[in-house]
């Protein structure tokens, strides 16, 4: 029997899923944080210009792509003192078998399309 991921084992995996992403399209890591409510999650570079990307995992049935836009421009107003960039990754992660019950660690599914530029 498969047990149900916790909120630190569910943010691990879209940490994971992210980095992954950022590590193919050639980012650099400056800093990684995966501890819940520690933000960013990622500061990156790319082409010599600073990143830095905040990763949520989000569970069905709520929308991966929605963010909370006052928080996120509290980040964007931080990175912009780093002449940074700030990105939002949202990762939809579900129970594979039935979507309305809890993600187990080997029954699941993952809705993630990339960065969204903040």
């Amino acid at each position: 029997m498969s047990k149900e991921l916790s909120k630190q084992e569910l943010h691990n995996l879209a940490m994971n899923i992210v980095g992954k992403d950022l590590e193919d399209q050639g980012y650099e890591f400056l800093g990684v944080n995966s501890k819940l409510k520690k933000d960013p999650q990622f500061v990156a570079l790319k082409n010599k210009k600073l990143h830095f990307v905040i990763v949520r995992h989000i569970t069905y049935p709520e929308d991966p792509k929605k963010y909370d836009a006052v928080f996120m421009e509290t980040i964007k107003e931080h990175a912009l003192k780093f002449k940074a960039r700030t990105f939002f990754a949202g990762v939809g992660i579900a129970n594979s078998k039935d979507y309305e019950l809890p993600v187990l660690a080997d029954e699941y599914v993952i809705n993630y399309d990339g960065l969204q530029e903040i």
